[in-house]
């Protein structure tokens, strides 16, 4: 790990402006921990909820504030990415603090765009979506399924996206969407009047008609009694077992 600034040399900074403004930001968090009781009884586990609020608070900065309220929301943010990095240089057993932090993800960033950093030419999105992927397996050589570092608590609809995007690595498509007639009978059936619009089993084409589908759909759900979110989650699991189902049968043929 590299060694934290002193208390002096923090002071001599304060006093003579000298460092860069990370330099004074590292230090401004050092001395919260050195002074604040709150922050004192501050753990990774407690801090979990600030770190989801203050991502979400930045989302709606980006999609609906103004330059100031993203530059705020931004700074929240890192400030939590630095809170827990001292809190990290503090505690026995972890021992890294911000720097390590920046090392590690600026290492990472240099093997996952070899066409900036190497050799390896990209002249398209998708060749470069190839590498990144390419470099990611190689970093991950411990995994043994695609589902594999996927974070449990991404919100359903995310966690959906994300399943859906390994699970197309295997060709594996959800049940619900491989059977026309349960797609017909959802469009159909299931939906309520609002949802009747969309025709056929298409999806809109653009994120507002989208959004009016998907608001729809939790509408009728709550109609009925229904949790949104948990069925989703119980279709994920279900897409989940038949990704597994798949890499085991390949794994079988090999």
């Amino acid at each position: 790990m590299i060694d934290h600034a002193s208390g002096d040399d923090r002071n001599e900074r304060e006093a003579g402006g000298g460092g860069s403004r990370l330099d004074l930001f590292a230090d401004a968090m050092a001395s919260v921990l050195d002074k604040c009781v709150w922050s004192q009884t501050m753990t990774h586990e407690t801090l979990v909820p600030y770190l989801i609020e203050e991502s979400y608070e930045l989302v709606e900065a980006i999609e609906a504030g103004t330059t100031d309220e993203i530059i705020e929301e931004l700074g929240d943010v890192l400030w939590q990415v630095a809170f827990h990095s001292e809190i990290a240089s503090r505690t026995a057993g972890e021992r890294f603090d911000i720097q390590d932090v920046a090392q590690r993800v600026t290492e990472k960033m240099v093997r996952r765009h070899p066409h900036v950093f190497g050799d390896e030419v990209a002249e398209t999105p998708e060749e470069v979506l190839r590498l990144w992927t390419a470099a990611k397996a190689a970093e991950k050589t411990m995994r043994r399924s695609v589902l594999d570092g996927i974070p449990r608590s991404m919100p359903a609809l995310a966690l959906a996206d994300k399943v859906l995007g390994r699970a197309g690595r295997l060709g594996v498509v959800p049940r619900s969407l491989a059977a026309p007639e349960l797609a017909e009978r959802t469009q159909r059936s299931q939906l309520p009047e609002r949802a009747e619009a969309v025709e056929g089993p298409s999806v809109p084409s653009d994120e507002r008609g989208l959004g009016d589908l998907l608001l729809s759909i939790v509408a009728s759900a709550r109609e009925r009694g229904l949790d949104a979110e948990r069925a989703l989650r119980i279709a994920i699991r279900g897409l989940e077992d038949e990704v597994r189902a798949a890499e085991q049968s390949s794994s079988g043929h090999d």
